[in-house]
């Protein structure tokens, strides 16, 4: 977890290794329309110490599961503009099959698992909104 700009090249190089055939990367970016309405910028946030808990577990599973070499993962928490990104995983292994198959598995399991919540907010001017893992849209409660 990170509130700073993420280094995709130096996430890439953390699993990068001689015995690693292939190196696979995925980078989630901010979208400029979700929805049919413009976004003007994203807030991430998250309970940080369970989310670094979450992706580390993560992480090992990926490893056990797809015999992978190594396993680096990064997600920004804060504002973000358009553009940015938002997520970095990279992943090696011997062979790319492995790399490619792992890496989604990572990605697709972060949105379920990883307690990270994500507000967009609108051109438009209509209320922000809490956006869930599936891309629609969350009824928070009032406090």
């Amino acid at each position: 977890m990170t509130r700073e700009v993420i280094n995709v090249a130096a996430v890439e190089a953390r699993v990068a290794t001689p015995a690693a055939g292939a190196v696979v990367t995925f980078t989630g970016a901010t979208r400029r329309e979700h929805l049919g309405k413009a976004v003007l910028h994203l807030e991430y946030e998250a309970h940080e110490a369970l989310a670094q808990k979450t992706l580390e577990t993560l992480a090992r599973e990926a490893v056990q599961k797809f015999g992978l070499s190594g396993v680096a993962i990064k997600h920004r928490l804060g504002r973000l503009e358009i553009g940015e990104v938002s997520v970095a995983i990279a992943v090696s292994s011997a062979h790319r099959a492995a790399a490619f198959e792992g890496c989604r598995w990572l990605i697709d399991t972060l949105k379920t698992r990883v307690p990270v919540f994500k507000k967009e907010y609108y051109a438009d001017g209509s209320e922000p909104q809490w956006v869930g893992p599936d891309g629609k849209p969350v009824l928070v409660s009032p406090a």
